[in-house]
């Protein structure tokens, strides 16, 4: 029996469920309006961030899991949460997204994350496309998911209501057979 965990480690990453006790570190990132600045949400409550990661939690137990909300772990401490879902189980749709406290932008973890993500997505979810959407304005997110094989399909128009005011959304998405890694499909 391996003692691997089920989220293999990157480069210099580790992903694992959320517990209880990561609602300090989690906060510590999800209240800051710079780092939600792009985002749907936030800056979160303290109360706000209980209920994410509580949720979060609670997913683990699912059985034909189609979500995964993970936290990203440097050295032993959350440092960001990254999650894949499915969207459309017919079609075998999904989507991705990450959030990466302020002080580790620009070091690469969300590219790493992005592909874990990927292959989370695409060899455990069994998902054939992968999206993802961000704000026109966040460079570094485009960045992260063109270096990710991403390809930008266009521009979704007054596509959220965000704090009141609605704004656009660049779509970006990749197939799994433009997935640059190895996909295996799951044995049964």
């Amino acid at each position: 029996m391996s003692t691997s965990t089920p989220y293999p480690r990157v480069p210099r990453l580790s992903f694992r469920e959320f517990t209880p006790a990561d609602i300090p570190a989690v906060h510590d990132y999800a209240s800051d309006a710079e780092v939600t600045r792009w985002s749907t949400w936030g800056p979160n409550t303290l109360d706000q961030t209980a209920a994410f990661v509580e949720g979060a939690s609670r997913a683990q137990g699912e059985p034909d899991r189609s979500a995964y909300s993970l936290a990203a772990v440097l050295d032993g401490r959350p440092i960001g949460s990254v999650a894949v879902w499915t969207t459309d189980p017919h079609d075998r749709n999904g989507e991705l997204g990450y959030t990466f406290h302020r002080a580790h932008w620009g070091q690469g973890y969300a590219t790493e994350a992005v592909g874990r993500l990927l292959s989370l997505g695409f060899e455990t979810l069994r998902l054939e496309r992968i999206s993802a959407t961000c704000h026109p304005g966040n460079a570094g997110s485009i960045r992260v998911l063109e270096k990710s094989g991403f390809t930008l399909e266009g521009r979704l128009r007054s596509h959220r209501l965000v704090r009141g005011v609605r704004r656009d959304s660049l779509l970006f998405s990749i197939l799994r057979n433009g997935h640059p890694g190895p996909v295996q499909p799951i044995s049964e």
